[in-house]
């Protein structure tokens, strides 16, 4: 039977009891429903993403007080409304087809494990080159699980090579989401749509003659589109093969539509200065912690929103809910960490949405600063010590690690109203002391026996490090100041190892 992704029943959900099923899009509205249920979690990212773009086509909230009174779902008007989108979500067949170019394409046909961004290219099987990635895994792709996949390479797609175009939002981009923390994914889809009017299926890309890029300035940009293809981009000209309700491959074709301009609701961006062009964020390899907040979790310091802005859906909850009603928010912060065309790891964590004061709320950025100035003080500082490389990395990745109980306290702490001064002087004994005691233990053990240049450069470092751990030189200076704090008062330089204990304030 052909599939229609907005008629039938093939998104795999878990239950609240622990139970699963598959449920047509409309169905996300029942109250046991969780969240996406695939096996792997790209596409359950990806699930989300298309679920928040199936509800902004048909029926977004028009502005706050009509998403406010929409949190209850009308399931019968979101069904009504979803299934005049279906002429536009057959996977197969005749006529569109979802995301796949208007009509028949030829060319080679690639095997259905090259729709997911971790599986070898074909270069890299020549050259029995996949060690961190894969091959032969999926022969055959039955129908929703092809057509998630064909959703998340246009959603993600990496660089691919001759004229391949990547997503919207460039290879593997960093995708954070609100989840209210209701425990109903009802509620997380709701609380990521943006504002509009509904739309009609002719606005997909996928609907009309593919808008391709071989020729200079054939940019797409937004007033080239609607508003849902930041949710329904083509960036990959593909058509599926499908045998006997599998898909056996596909074909692609390069120079898909290439965009620029566009801003994701659901990514964070940044730029270098504020009359250059806004790039999305991209996670890093390992671990997401409070070293990434600032323009990702928490809104960048005022100065710096120019240049750092989080993903609008976040924005857009905390204008639409009280600071109260947030205690049980977080946000998703997930995406795939890529090295141009090769895929590192995929991320996904849970950070906490923070029901904080200004005053706090102030702190908290200036503590994340601080501790950033003091990686980069730390890294300069070693120098002498260890060549730039993965020795050093590791080093500064441990400052971070070291420090992380001690953020957590502090956030604690601000949440339960404790002063902000209280909790920043902490915070600057505790990161002053991981800073000085990484490079101690990296610098010292064997120093008597190192040439004297390198015993004095060593010994210099480590003053310069200290004066800025203490707020007595810049750019510890200014990291005390945005906190509000005075340094303590110097008085005596400590010997290497020793404790400081004659610095009073």
């Amino acid at each position: 039977m052909p599939l229609n992704l907005i008629t039938d029943r093939w998104i795999p959900v878990r239950l609240a009891d622990g139970g699963r099923r598959l449920i047509r899009p409309d169905e996300i509205t029942e109250p046991d429903v969780v969240f996406p249920d695939w096996s792997r979690a790209d596409l359950n990212v990806a699930c989300l993403e298309m679920l928040i773009g199936l509800v902004f086509l048909a029926d977004p909230p028009t502005d706050d007080e009509d998403w406010e009174a929409r949190q209850i779902p009308d399931r019968q008007r979101l069904k009504d409304r979803l299934q005049r989108l279906a002429p536009a979500f057959r996977l197969d067949g005749t006529g569109p087809l979802f995301l796949q170019d208007l009509e028949p394409i030829e060319g080679e046909i690639k095997p259905p494990d090259s729709l997911f961004i971790d599986s070898a290219g074909s270069n890299t099987i020549r050259n029995n080159g996949d060690l961190m990635v894969h091959r032969d895994r999926y022969p055959v792709l039955d129908l929703p699980f092809a057509a998630m996949a064909l959703y998340t390479l246009q959603a993600f797609a990496p660089a691919g090579g001759q004229g391949n175009r990547t997503s919207m939002r460039g290879g593997g981009p960093m995708v954070t989401l609100i989840d209210p923390g209701t425990g109903h994914l009802w509620d997380l889809i709701w609380a990521n749509v943006p504002d509009g009017m509904p739309a009609s299926p002719e606005v997909l890309p996928w609907m009309k003659p593919t808008r391709t890029s071989e020729a200079d300035g054939s940019e797409t940009y937004p007033h080239h589109g609607h508003a849902a293809e930041a949710f329904f981009g083509m960036p990959r000209r593909i058509r599926l093969m499908i045998d006997a309700e599998t898909v056996t491959g596909f074909i692609q074709k390069p120079r898909g539509t290439n965009y620029a301009g566009w801003l994701h609701p659901l990514t964070p961006y940044t730029r270098q200065k504020p009359d250059s062009d806004f790039l999305p964020v991209h996670p890093r390899a390992g671990r997401f912690s409070y070293q990434n907040w600032l323009g990702v979790v928490v809104a960048a310091p005022s100065e710096k929103r120019e240049l750092r802005r989080r993903a609008a859906a976040i924005d857009t909850f905390e204008r639409r809910v009280l600071l109260e009603d947030r205690r049980q928010a977080s946000v998703i912060v997930s995406g795939w960490s890529m090295d141009n065309m090769k895929p590192r790891d995929f991320i996904f964590s849970r950070q906490p949405l923070l029901p904080l004061g200004e005053a706090a709320e102030v702190t908290l950025r200036a503590m994340i600063e601080a501790a950033d100035t003091f990686r980069y003080q730390l890294r300069d500082a070693l120098k002498p010590v260890l060549a730039e490389g993965s020795a050093r990395d590791a080093l500064v990745e441990a400052f971070f690690t070291d420090t992380q109980d001690a953020f957590e306290q502090g956030l604690a702490a601000l949440l339960r109203g404790a002063l902000p001064a209280e909790v920043a002087a902490t915070w600057m004994a505790v990161t002053g002391r991981v800073a000085l005691g990484l490079f101690e233990r990296a610098a010292l053990p064997g120093l008597d026996q190192r040439p004297l240049k390198e015993m004095a450069a060593i010994i210099d470092a480590r003053e310069v490090l200290r004066a800025v751990l203490m707020g007595w030189r810049r750019p510890g200076v200014d990291a005390y100041a945005k906190l509000g704090l005075t340094p303590r008062t110097r008085k005596t330089s400590p010997k290497p190892g020793e404790s400081g204990e004659g610095e009073s304030t």
